[in-house]
């Protein structure tokens, strides 16, 4: 019997990966003074049998640390940190690149180092509330209307923070572009109303995606970037509106013509959000033209059958890695999946986080 597509090897830009499973980027909230230490290492390590990790949310700036303990990647404790976790993943033969999420208005000043503050396209606070761990579950606070060379200096952040990603020996950046954070609240006119030249039509929405990764991939090569979109999200306080298919199949062309090295596409119907429609997926797919990483609830059978029909070229799972270090292995021989303690997801320490069998 042949091989299964998902357990074969793949060349991803520079590096050749051992199977066509990716751990997803999730938000875990162990990285004490937003440095990743021992355990998050631990954690890394643990599930480094995938063909392809990409780390939770690690901000490149000190204003986009907007949930308590996310990491950043902007100093050079922080760079100490990751080369560690990047040399115990390389031990393991995984490869691992970082996400690079900056919240944007998904923030509140207290989450903040002092210094830093809450800043996005638009002074349009977040609906819903933010967790502060002194203060529980509180309204979001109002964020500062980004002037120009503020915009400026946030994509230089984002540079940088690729730079110091490939000094710790990371494999590569997944730029976090959905999801309700900084990249997609210029996207989405639910959180940009500007109307100057970042902000109104598809064009200008979508310069800050295109100028971020532009800036990125001439610092550290094209075939180490990524980004993740989520059209049609509703996280954080996203809206659809009648130009959204459109304005995707532009920036993904417009991210095509760079050469980066993966779209990773959200589709969180599996948990209850809106379904992607595959109409979208396939106009990002043409338009872009590159490494198609397909994600949103997948399991062995269904991760393969969309493989072979050609929908994508590497299989983002995230929930059972949570819970199932040896997620590969246990696809592979078909055993039973544990499941996840989701009280003691977002909770410091090792409970719920790198105590499950490996």
């Amino acid at each position: 019997m042949a091989t299964d597509l998902l357990f074969s090897p793949f060349r991803l830009g520079r590096i050749e990966l051992r199977n066509r499973v990716v751990m997803a980027p999730m938000t875990r909230n162990r990285s004490i003074g937003n440095v990743p230490g021992d355990i998050v290492e631990t954690y890394y390590r643990q599930r480094a049998s995938a063909g392809l990790i990409i780390t939770e949310g690690t901000s490149p700036s000190p204003n986009g640390l907007g949930y308590p303990r996310i990491p950043g990647l902007y100093n050079a404790e922080q760079v100490a940190g990751w080369k560690r976790i990047a040399d115990a993943v390389h031990a393991q033969g995984g490869h691992i690149f970082v996400q690079l999420m900056h919240t944007g208005r998904a923030s509140h000043q207290d989450n903040l180092p002092a210094g830093a503050k809450v800043i996005a396209p638009s002074a349009v606070a977040l609906p819903g509330e933010i967790y502060v761990d002194a203060l529980g579950n509180v309204a979001p606070s109002v964020p500062h209307a980004m002037t120009a060379a503020e915009i400026e200096s946030t994509i230089e952040e984002y540079a940088h923070s690729c730079e110091l990603a490939i000094q710790a020996g990371l494999d590569g950046v997944e730029l976090h572009g959905a999801n309700g954070y900084l990249i997609d609240q210029f996207l989405n006119t639910a959180s940009n109303q500007r109307t100057d030249e970042w902000g109104g039509s598809i064009e200008n929405r979508a310069r800050f995606a295109i100028e971020i990764a532009r800036r990125c991939a001439a610092r550290i090569g094209a075939d180490r970037l990524g980004i993740r979109l989520s059209p049609f999200g509703a996280f954080n306080g996203t809206q659809p509106d009648a130009e959204m298919e459109a304005l995707y199949a532009y920036l993904a062309g417009e991210l095509g013509k760079l050469h980066l090295a993966y779209v990773h596409v959200v589709d969180h119907s599996a948990m209850g959000a809106p379904a992607v429609p595959q109409s979208v997926k396939d106009t990002i797919r043409k338009a872009f033209g590159g490494v198609y990483i397909l994600s949103g609830g997948y399991d062995r059978a269904r991760a393969e059958a969309d493989l072979q029909a050609g929908l994508g070229e590497l299989v983002a799972f995230g929930r059972p890695f949570l819970a199932n270090p040896r997620l590969v292995e246990k696809l592979q021989s078909g055993a039973e999946l544990a499941q996840p303690d989701y009280g003691a997801l977002y909770t410091p320490g090792e409970a719920g986080y790198t105590d499950y069998p490996a």
